[in-house]
């Protein structure tokens, strides 16, 4: 891995095409790194690939930006990438699925209300730099697309056309057995995703304490909701995140 700095900006990519960094970027390369005037950086925007840049002026507190020449072009992202909704569990778990998610791949990362969902407050911006700063990490050319917390009807309601909800359902179908025991389990995702024809994939990972009866019930009740197991123990919820992710990109995504 490089060790020259990679930064996402917002701004437009090209040669030549000197732009100013805000200010905890300019800190960052200035301050924490101690470069100056021509120092190497790499940035990315999601729009235009990846260029090596260099730092031009320094006036203040602020740096400006270089783009000297294009190192990787901007992939097309595939129409399969995976969307993420979970159910958010404490901060620290939480923002454990969000770094991971973006690090695996995900396209959209979407937080949800169940019935047992713990944390039903969110911040938003916090998301968005964790995933950001995953991204420069992990050399991700685009940045995954954070939503906001909204119930799981209307997130699975605003899902495209044709997307397959693979659910990750620990469950049995008894009632009185711990976990639901043995009968009405889902199929292993693996063998579950090897079955599915190339289709727009969201994965949804549910509460600690898992989903209730009742909402098990109506997401096994939808026609495009698909339930899958990740094995014989249960998982925590941010496990289970990273579990599924994996699997699918080992299948269907880019690890193959």
């Amino acid at each position: 891995m490089s060790s020259t700095p990679r930064l996402y900006v917002t701004q437009d990519l090209a040669a030549g095409a000197a732009f100013a960094l805000d200010d905890a970027q300019s800190n960052y390369l200035l301050r924490v790194l101690r470069l100056g005037p021509g120092g190497p950086v790499r940035v990315f925007n999601g729009r235009d690939g990846e260029w090596d840049a260099r730092i031009g002026d320094v006036q203040g507190k602020r740096a400006q930006l270089e783009p000297e020449i294009q190192v990787r072009p901007q992939p097309d992202v595939p129409a399969s990438a995976p969307i993420l909704l979970f159910a958010p569990v404490k901060k620290a778990e939480t923002d454990f699925i969000v770094e991971k998610a973006t690090e695996l791949g995900a396209a959209r990362i979407c937080p949800v209300l169940t019935e047992r969902t713990q944390t039903r407050t969110v911040r938003l911006d916090r998301f968005s730099k964790i995933a950001l700063e995953a991204a420069e990490q992990t050399e991700r050319l685009d940045l995954p697309e954070v939503a906001e917390l909204q119930p799981l009807a209307a997130a699975l309601d605003a899902l495209a056309d044709g997307t397959r909800i693979i659910f990750c359902d620990e469950r049995g179908d008894d009632t009185d057995a711990p976990w639901g025991g043995e009968s009405g389990r889902a199929g292993p995702m693996a063998e579950v995703l090897a079955s599915l024809a190339e289709a727009p994939v969201a994965i949804l990972i549910g509460p600690e304490g898992g989903f209730t009866p009742e909402e098990r019930d109506w997401l096994r009740g939808r026609g495009d909701t698909q339930p899958v197991s990740l094995g014989p123990r249960i998982l925590r919820a941010e496990t289970a995140a990273v579990a599924a992710l994996s699997v699918w990109q080992a299948l269907k995504g880019d690890w193959r």
